[in-house]
C-alpha cells in the first residue's frame, strides 16, 4: 500500500527497465550532441567565446552525457515505488539532477573565463593554474568528504529510504536535486580536469565518465578514485616540468611563416 508520498513497496520487473533505458537513451543523446559539439570547438580554451548561459547549457548536456548513466541504480529502484504517472515522476526527478549540475556550470563559467585570459595574458599564472588543478584534484580525491559523499551515491537503497519521506508535488524534483547535490560533491574535483585540459576535450570526458562509472558501480570503486585520485597528484607534479600536459592552460608556441 502507498503512502501520501506516492511510494510504495518496491516493485520487480519492467517498468524499472523501462526508466533505465530511459535513462540511457538520454545520455546517449547527450553523446552525439557533445560530439558534434566539440567537433567545431577543438583546442579552443576558456569559456571557447560562448556567453554565460550558453555556456551553462553546454555544460549541462555534457553533465548529462557523463553522470546520467550512473544515476541509474537509484532511478531504477526509485521507479518500482512509484505507482502512478511514473514517465512524468522520472523526467521530475532527471530535471532536479541536471539542475544542480547546471548551477554547477556557473562557477565552472568563471574559472573558466579567469584560465582562459590568464593563458593569453600570463601563461606562468595559467601554468602555476594548471599544477594546482591537478593537485586539487588529487587532494580531494583522497579526502574523507569524497569517501562520504561516494558512499551516499554507491547506497542507492538508503538514498530511496530517505526519499520515503518527501512529500508534495515537488518530490521528484527534491528527490533529483538531493542525489545531484551527492553526485556534485563526488565528482566536482574531476570534473575541474575539464578546466585544465580544455572543457570539450572528449577523449577525457569519456575517460571521466568511465571513471565515474567504475567509483559508484564496480566493487573497488572507491579503491579505484584513490588511484584517480594519485595519479592526479602525479599529474601535478609531471605538469610542472610538461606545460603541454593540460592543454587548456598552455598557450601553444606561435607558428613561425617562411
Amino acid at each position: 500500500m502507498s503512502g501520501p508520498s506516492g511510494l510504495a513497496g518496491p516493485r520487480p520487473g519492467l517498468a524499472a527497465t523501462r526508466e533505465v533505458a530511459f535513462l540511457l537513451i538520454l545520455a546517449a543523446g547527450a553523446w552525439v550532441a557533445t560530439i558534434a559539439l566539440a567537433r567545431g570547438m577543438a583546442g579552443m580554451t576558456g569559456t571557447m567565446g560562448l556567453g554565460l548561459a550558453l555556456f551553462v547549457s553546454v555544460w549541462t548536456l555534457m553533465m548529462a552525457a557523463m553522470m546520467l548513466p550512473s544515476v541509474a541504480p537509484t532511478a531504477s529502484l526509485y521507479a518500482r515505488t512509484v505507482q502512478s504517472n511514473r514517465a512524468v515522476r522520472i523526467t521530475g526527478l532527471v530535471v532536479g539532477y541536471l539542475a544542480v549540475w547546471a548551477v554547477a556550470g556557473v562557477p565552472a563559467f568563471g574559472l573558466a573565463w579567469l584560465t582562459g585570459w590568464l593563458t593569453g595574458n600570463h601563461p606562468v599564472a595559467a601554468h602555476i593554474v594548471a599544477v594546482a588543478v591537478f593537485a586539487a584534484v588529487g587532494i580531494y580525491q583522497l579526502s574523507s568528504l569524497k569517501d562520504r559523499c561516494l558512499a551516499h551515491c554507491r547506497s542507492p537503497l538508503g538514498l530511496l529510504l530517505h526519499y520515503g519521506s518527501y512529500r508534495g508535488r515537488s518530490r521528484d524534483l527534491r528527490v533529483g536535486v538531493h542525489h545531484g547535490g551527492y553526485c556534485l560533491g563526488c565528482c566536482w574535483a574531476l570534473m575541474l580536469i575539464l578546466i585544465a585540459v580544455g572543457v570539450m576535450n572528449v577523449a577525457v570526458m569519456v575517460g571521466l565518465a568511465a571513471l565515474v562509472l567504475v567509483e559508484k558501480l564496480w566493487r573497488w570503486g572507491p579503491a579505484a578514485g584513490r588511484v584517480a585520485g594519485v595519479a592526479a597528484l602525479a599529474l601535478a607534479v609531471a605538469a610542472i616540468w610538461f606545460p603541454w600536459l593540460a592543454p587548456g592552460l598552455h598557450a601553444a608556441p606561435p607558428m613561425m611563416m617562411n
